[in-house]
């Protein structure tokens, strides 16, 4: 069960995310209202990153890659 928790997580924080100009990159970055369990075993799988002091999280690019193949999974469509 903690796996899917930790999936469907990821797939929120995904969803719920905006764009952010961080220097010259632009990233996608989610407010982090999560299990913190959750979100401690994303950034050690290096999905995301970001302070644990910042409300904020930002998606890696491998994180934004299995988000959107979550996506495919539960066959969500973002119109």
């Amino acid at each position: 069960m903690k796996d899917q928790i930790d999936e469907l997580t990821l797939l929120l924080l995904y969803l719920t995310s905006f764009k952010d100009d961080e220097g010259p990159f632009e990233v996608l970055r989610s407010w982090k209202g999560y299990p913190f369990e959750s979100l401690d075993e994303l950034k050690e799988a290096r999905c995301i990153v970001g302070s644990n002091r910042a409300k904020s999280v930002v998606l890696t690019e491998d994180g934004e890659k299995q988000a959107r193949e979550l996506m495919e999974k539960y066959h969500i469509k973002v119109e």
